[in-house]
């Protein structure tokens, strides 16, 4: 049977709170990203605040600082633009090879 660290066992017996990083929020990351790629104009952006403003709102309750939450926002918005720019090259890669692709 392996031994647990002093480390591990502390972690095991506090109650302090532990919050993972917004970065792992794969699921979200991807309902938001496909929303965002469905939607456009003000439908977008109003999807857009009430996803930010709840995320900081759970944050804020979790006890995160406001310049946490700020952080966590921030990154949870860079992931989002990068799952809505990998989905956008997939598309055009498929497109690309189906022979869809608009010729220049």
């Amino acid at each position: 049977m392996p031994v647990q660290s002093n480390k591990t066992l502390q972690a095991m017996t506090t109650s302090e709170i532990v919050i993972f990083p917004v970065a792992s929020r794969a699921g979200d990351i991807d309902r938001c990203a496909a929303e965002l790629d469905r939607s456009h104009g003000e439908d977008a952006v109003r999807f857009w605040k009430t996803e930010c403003r709840r995320l900081a709102d759970e944050l804020t309750l979790l006890g995160c600082s406001e310049a946490e939450v700020r952080d966590q926002i921030m990154t949870f918005q860079a992931e989002v633009q990068a799952e809505l720019v990998r989905r956008h090259q997939v598309r055009a890669l498929s497109e690309s090879r189906s022979g869809r692709a608009i010729k220049r």
